[in-house]
């Protein structure tokens, strides 16, 4: 795939408009610890509500990286207009980037006109392609970082997010695959598989977010083995252009639960 080309500190590829309408959609990740919600990710969608893979149906290989920088331009925005006071996390493609400075231009420039602070964005890493060069890609992360921003790495434990990755790379969050989640208050395997990433993340100075919680069950086990930061449609399905509400109560219905029994943490 090729990358961006660069035109006086631009990305040129990036800069002409797509010939498609698409819009954003904002899932909550909860902070159980503090009970509040942590940040939002954007998640794109058709401007009728459309699915995600019917959007990226239309993007081809010649308007991919135009439409990843056009995602973080509308995300932004978006988040602004909604007046989201918590961090937003936007997924970008490591091998989209020719040069951090130039490729982040868009960026820096909506955030200077909306106002919105560089502390506040989370990129997330999205493997869908093999990482070609880790060098690169810790270029990437460390320019990102200089400017402000944090790094998480999504999808891990799943397709080419794994642990070699983290041999080459210090992201400040990995987000943790639905695979691994799913059943995991009853399935001893995940829960080892689980243990052994809260032992990892700890000194490498990760943090941990579950994706894809979808049972109140898979949300207590994850808290009580200490992964406190969570996300998925038991707390809050992606609401179109707009932020979601009533998060107090399945935040309750984790944390107000009665002790667990001997043992439920395995």
């Amino acid at each position: 795939m090729g990358r961006c080309a660069r035109r006086n500190g631009h990305c040129s590829r990036c800069e002409r408009a797509l010939p498609f309408d698409f819009t954003m959609a904002f899932q909550p990740i909860v902070d159980l610890q503090q009970r509040r919600v942590h940040a939002y990710e954007a998640l794109v969608r058709g401007p009728e509500g459309e699915s995600a893979r019917q959007v990226l149906d239309q993007v081809t290989e010649e308007l991919l990286y135009r439409f990843d920088q056009a995602c973080r331009v509308k995300a932004i925005e978006q988040a602004s207009a909604l007046g989201m006071q918590e961090a937003l996390s936007i997924n970008f493609l490591p091998n989209a980037v020719y040069e951090p400075e130039a490729c982040i231009q868009a960026t820096l420039e909506v955030s200077q006109r909306v106002g919105w602070p560089l502390k506040r964005l989370i990129f997330e890493v999205v493997e869908s392609e093999r990482i070609q060069d880790h060098a690169h890609l810790h270029a990437i992360i460390t320019a990102y970082r200089r400017m402000g921003f944090r790094v998480a790495l999504d999808d891990f434990g799943t397709g080419y997010a794994n642990l070699d990755t983290l041999t080459f790379q210090q992201p400040d969050k990995i987000k943790v695959d639905r695979q691994l989640v799913m059943g995991c208050d009853g399935d001893p395997r995940r829960q080892a598989l689980l243990h052994a990433l809260t032992v990892m993340a700890q000194p490498l100075e990760i943090n941990l977010i579950a994706e894809g919680v979808e049972t109140v069950e898979e949300a207590r086990w994850l808290f009580q083995a200490g992964i406190t930061l969570q996300q998925g449609y038991f707390f809050a399905r992606p609401a179109l252009d707009a932020l979601a509400t009533s998060l107090e109560v399945p935040m309750a219905a984790v944390l107000d639960a009665p002790p667990p029994s001997p043992g439920a943490v395995t």
